[in-house]
């Protein structure tokens, strides 16, 4: 057959997907697993966001959308980041697209040229470093250690910046460690910036509304200088359990905004309408469910690291956000599971974990960091406990 594309032959298949694969292929089989590796809300969208998107249907609106999104739903988005951010972004600042995934990627797309460097926080999502390399840019890591609480340094951040780095991406609250940072921490970090006009910053803040310790702030309020240089990234996804909607949303300069437009418009216009309505429902909507999910997920995350702590080998950092852990597993290295198994790396935890005691998690040398596992709290508190129990067993049984 023809030659696929040489530039696939450094881009890996998702870890979370891999082992998401792996555990509903045993789920088949009929065994009783229980899986804390997807990144995605267990909570259903709000009814009213589907009443809207069933009307929206219903009268019609399934006509071809405006490329960088419905006139209702970047009104909607308007408010939302003046709202909850503090953040006045005009219309023809503001993009829609098919998740935060494409947001992310028009932006590369739109501003790197090969040699470029995105500087991107370790641990991270695993997607960053593939979407760079798709753009013809070249992924630069800088270390987030545990013992700062998986936060990035102002020092360490000043430190690998380069002429050629072109991107500065910001996650926090964080994919995959749950780290989140207070204002003085992100102030420290916009200082660093404000030394280096040549870089962009993309702040991914689709966790903002999950924080349990302090409150959420994102760079372009915490230092407004820093805002005609700022891509504020947002979505549905997590605030309103609405993943499979797919609505992607940020705010920017408008020369930024109108190339991600561009480049929208050639890879795949437009996103559904009936998404969108479904969206501006969410946003303009009631807000009541946020605070109450939250509140359930901080529980959740409580459980998790209290269990956790008490796994032999187990070291669980407490996160301020999201709906992740990140433990450490290095006690854990070098022994032997019941099963026989040779745990010499994370990746070797993970897949003894699940096949032996069907607990899906993704192995941390996936986010950049080893030897370490992300565990997704976003399933409901029995199956979490068992989960946990698990864990705790598998980790016993090691010699």
């Amino acid at each position: 057959m023809p030659a696929l594309a040489g530039r696939l032959n450094d881009i890996a298949v998702s870890a979370s997907v891999v082992m998401g694969t792996r555990a509903r292929a045993l789920a088949a089989e009929g065994k009783k697993v229980i899986s804390l590796a997807a990144g995605e809300p267990d909570f259903a969208t709000p009814a009213h966001a589907i009443e809207a998107a069933h009307q929206a249907a219903l009268s019609g609106d399934t006509k071809y959308p405006p490329t960088d999104g419905t006139p209702a739903l970047k009104k909607a988005v308007q408010k939302k980041f003046k709202r909850d951010n503090n953040l006045d972004y005009a219309l023809d600042e503001i993009i829609v697209a098919n998740g935060g995934k494409q947001i992310i990627m028009d932006a590369l797309l739109a501003t790197c040229d090969q040699g470029d460097e995105v500087l991107i926080p370790a641990p991270y999502w695993v997607s960053y470093a593939d979407m760079a390399k798709l753009a013809t840019a070249t992924p630069t890591f800088v270390n987030c250690p545990q013992n700062n609480g998986f936060k990035l340094r102002p020092e360490d951040l000043d430190a690998a910046i380069t002429p050629k780095t072109k991107w500065l991406f910001l996650n926090f609250p964080n994919n995959p460690t749950g780290a989140a940072c207070s204002r003085a921490e992100m102030q420290a970090i916009a200082a660093v910036m404000l030394k280096h006009p040549h870089v962009w910053i993309l702040t991914d803040d689709m966790y903002e509304h999950l924080v349990y310790e302090g409150g959420f702030c994102t760079i372009a309020d915490v230092e407004p200088r820093l805002k005609d240089r700022v891509l504020t990234v947002n979505g549905t996804s997590k605030t309103y359990a609405m993943t499979g909607w797919r609505v992607g949303f940020a705010g920017g300069p408008k020369p930024l905004i109108k190339a991600m437009t561009n480049m929208q418009g050639q890879l795949t216009s437009g996103i559904s309408t009936i998404s969108q309505a479904a969206a501006v429902a969410a946003l303009e909507g009631p807000q009541d469910l946020v605070a109450e999910r939250a509140a359930i997920y901080r529980e959740r995350r409580d459980l998790v690291v209290e269990m956790l702590n008490q796994a032999p080998g187990m070291v669980c950092h407490k996160p301020e956000g999201a709906f992740y852990v990140y433990p450490d597993i290095a006690g854990c290295i070098g022994k032997t599971s019941k099963g026989g198994r040779r745990l010499e790396t994370d990746t070797d935890f993970a897949l003894a974990l699940l096949e032996e005691k069907l607990v899906a998690t993704v192995q941390g040398t996936a986010y950049g960091m080893s030897p370490y596992l992300r565990i997704s709290y976003a399933t409901d508190t029995e199956s979490l406990r068992e989960a946990c129990a698990r864990i705790q067993e598998f980790c016993r049984e090691l010699a």
